[in-house]
């Protein structure tokens, strides 16, 4: 995360895109204290997720970190409780109402949510990009495996730079 600046870079992304006119969604994780919201707490990362505490509202550790943090015009997505954006939340009803057809994503972990939802965002027909430098992940193996293997099957992978230089044009 911090050898690439990816926090940095989704925050200048997010920021090109509120300047041309695109709609900015959050879709963050959260649990009850008791995690009896947690749809798998019994295996794998959500697991991880029980154990530490991680997540839970009104924490801390559910908190948008400060350069992420939503702007008035931004929608934040209520209700996601595993690790893709789409079940359990308003989200396709969001994007559909506002005639969206292209998904942007950024976000952590490369592997895990930003893979979940950009296959669910694929076979829902919506075009997918997914922003490389603007994700992580918790190994330098596992992002490039993310990237540079499944990201092409169901999106279209692109740096930063390249969706900025991509807005700016189509908007001029």
């Amino acid at each position: 995360m911090n050898s690439t600046g990816m926090l940095e870079k989704a925050a200048t992304v997010a920021e090109a895109a509120r300047s041309s006119g695109a709609l900015v969604v959050h879709a963050p994780i959260s649990f009850r204290a008791d995690m009896a919201d947690n749809p798998n707490a019994g295996l794998g990362i959500l697991a991880g997720c029980r154990d530490g505490e991680l997540f839970v509202e009104k924490t801390w550790n559910a908190e948008f970190a400060a350069p992420m943090t939503p702007r008035e015009a931004d929608v934040v997505v209520t209700g996601k409780k595993g690790l893709d954006a789409f079940p359990g939340t308003d989200l396709e009803a969001i994007l559909v109402g506002r005639g969206v057809e292209t998904v942007v994503l950024a976000g952590f972990l490369t592997n895990c949510c930003v893979e979940s939802t950009m296959r669910t965002a694929y076979e829902k027909g919506f075009n997918v990009v997914t922003l490389t430098d603007c994700t992580a992940c918790t190994s330098d193996s596992g992002q490039r495996a993310a990237t540079e293997g499944t990201y092409p099957m169901f999106s279209t992978p692109m740096t930063a730079d390249a969706f900025i230089k991509s807005v700016a044009s189509s908007s001029s």
